[in-house]
């Protein structure tokens, strides 16, 4: 065997050394990332399952609070739907990102539908209450109208806390994304110099307008809080945010966009945004970056 051919066979060698090493590297990244996708998937999936038992838990609380036969059935029709959607969602696995995107789209169509009936009720509660009052001169009429005040009270009292859930703000429309120095959409995370998120404040004539902060928590593929320290209340505790940002609610669409400075060195992988608003999470959003 002559010396070139010796030569070029070890570099060939080498050469196949190289490719199966990188490749052995490319595979074990990849499913490290896939892992982390699963489980904020996973995490996802059981927030969606326990709205779903909510729903479900309210709609039966609503049956028992009113004497409308007609209505009492419309709900019991919504309780079915909710009951056998949340069947659908602990059957499907997290890795069926398809299947899980559309029980997420019907969970925002179930809590419209929920809002809806909310208002119909206290709608007839109000009426009844007016009925009241135009009686209340009539002795006998009385009598059954304090009576029937006294109902009302307890059935708003409960009903106290479905108006909270359809006063609830929804951010829909979700975008996140990292640009780089010249202001354009970058892919890899070493040229990310800003991250920018928009999304829109859904519509809502059942809660109160006014002034309100939004606050935007950005989580990296470490689980760390992108933050300078400010936190905000979210079930009896205190949580980092990343951005705050003030708005004129008027009750109407309206957009939001905000920006996140990068001053650190950020690792490539999925990262989580979720979006606060009166202390509920109001929406959530993932976006990776290659290295």
């Amino acid at each position: 065997m002559s010396k070139s051919l010796k030569i070029t066979l070890a570099l060939v060698a080498i050469l196949v050394a190289l490719v199966i090493g990188f490749l052995l590297y490319t595979m074990r990244e990849q499913k490290l990332e896939s892992q982390q996708m699963l489980e904020l998937v996973e995490m996802d999936k059981r927030e969606m399952e326990n709205e779903y038992e909510q729903f479900a838990m309210q709609y039966n609380e609503m049956k028992m609070q009113i004497n409308n036969d007609s209505l009492v059935a419309q709900l019991e029709i919504e309780q079915k739907r909710t009951e056998e959607l949340l069947a659908e969602l602990k059957r499907v696995k997290s890795s069926d990102a398809a299947e899980i995107m559309r029980l997420k789209k019907e969970l925002a169509t179930l809590r419209q539908v929920l809002r809806s009936y909310v208002l119909q009720i206290d709608s007839l509660n109000r009426m009844n209450e007016a009925l009241t009052q135009e009686n209340s001169n009539l002795k006998t009429q009385n009598q059954q109208a304090q009576q029937h005040i006294s109902n009302l009270s307890s059935e708003n009292e409960t009903l106290s806390g479905k108006v909270a859930i359809a006063s609830q703000l929804d951010a829909t429309g979700i975008h996140a994304e990292g640009r780089n120095k010249k202001g354009k959409a970058a892919k890899k995370i070493k040229d990310v110099k800003k991250f920018v998120i928009n999304f829109n404040i859904a519509r809502n004539v059942t809660t109160a307008t006014g002034i309100r902060s939004i606050y935007v928590r950005i989580t990296t593929p470490t689980g760390d809080v992108l933050s300078k320290g400010g936190t905000f209340a979210y079930e009896n505790r205190q949580l980092e945010y990343s951005i705050r940002k003030d708005i004129e609610y008027t009750g109407e669409e309206q957009s939001v966009v905000v920006y996140w400075d990068v001053a650190e060195a950020l690792s490539a992988g999925n990262y989580r945004v979720d979006i606060f608003a009166d202390g509920q999470n109001i929406g959530t959003t993932h976006f990776a970056f290659d290295k």
